[in-house]
């Protein structure tokens, strides 16, 4: 018999299964920070699971890819993480990159979202600011919970005073007290945190990022639905993402979703607020 007959009919023969492996992950259980508004966020109306602009933007891509997702809370950000290093979820939703994070997860590139880092001060700062070392010698704040790539911490370590807050909350309170000059905090989280505080007109960002880490979409290595199939499309639509404009019309539906929900709850005052 001629041997390449043979071979066309094995192939013919593997090729359900080969479509079977490419298809076979038709769900992911997704987690990530629970308390990082308007990335993400617990649901109030239903705790076991997260919402925001990092959830809405994952449901979005998945859904064009066929993959159902659900969004679950896993506890604070270190449970998270070990529920996803484990396998028993099989991706985070907004992981930073982390060299020694490379040993248990595939991390998406580009990343979901960039997470501008900017310098906010109060109206009336006389605060001279285009560049990061033009903050040395002055006082500020940061969340201890903000998540700067390793670089930039390097440098604030060594070059800026900053003290830690235990909140970005606590941070902006600071900044109103006047007794810093100024804080360090993302430009949508310290944004819905101002406006759900009422300090939206006592505060402004300077336009020009200090730092920018990306959130990441980060796939367990000990998950089942880890193949490049996954992985590849997923960084294709990551490549596409920017470009469609739906990520800033996302992060801004999720400000005034977050600003609504305080307005409806009063914040509680050992709420912990990433960024």
């Amino acid at each position: 018999m001629d041997l390449r007959f043979v071979w066309s009919l094995l192939g013919l023969a593997l090729l359900p299964a080969f479509s079977i492996a490419a298809g076979k992950c038709e769900r992911l259980v997704v987690t990530g920070s629970p308390d990082a508004p308007p990335y993400l966020w617990q649901d109030p109306q239903n705790p076991k699971h997260l919402i925001g602009a990092s959830a809405d933007l994952l449901q979005q891509v998945a859904g064009e890819l066929g993959i159902k997702v659900e969004l679950l809370y896993a506890g604070k950000r270190s449970q998270a993480l070990d529920e996803v290093r484990s396998g028993r979820m099989d991706m985070l939703a907004d992981a930073p990159l982390t060299v020694s994070e490379l040993e248990n997860l595939d991390y998406i590139h580009p990343p979901l979202l960039e997470n501008d880092y900017l310098v906010w001060t109060r109206k009336d700062s006389t605060l001279v600011y285009n560049e990061a070392q033009d903050l040395h010698g002055h006082s500020g704040a940061v969340s201890e919970k903000s998540r700067l790539t390793s670089a930039f911490g390097t440098f604030a370590e060594q070059q800026l005073t900053l003290s830690r807050a235990p909140n970005l909350t606590q941070a902006l309170q600071k900044l109103l007290l006047g007794e810093v000059e100024f804080v360090l905090a993302g430009r949508y989280s310290g944004m819905a945190m101002a406006q759900t505080l009422g300090m939206g007109n006592d505060l402004i960002a300077r336009a020009q990022p200090v730092d920018r880490p990306g959130l990441f979409l980060a796939v367990s290595h000990n998950s089942a639905c880890n193949d490049p199939w996954l992985r590849g499309q997923l960084a294709k639509k990551m490549t596409e993402l920017p470009a469609s404009g739906l990520t800033e019309a996302v992060l801004q539906r999720n400000i005034e979703r977050w600003t609504a929900q305080q307005k409806q709850a009063p914040l509680h005052p050992a709420s912990i607020q990433k960024q």
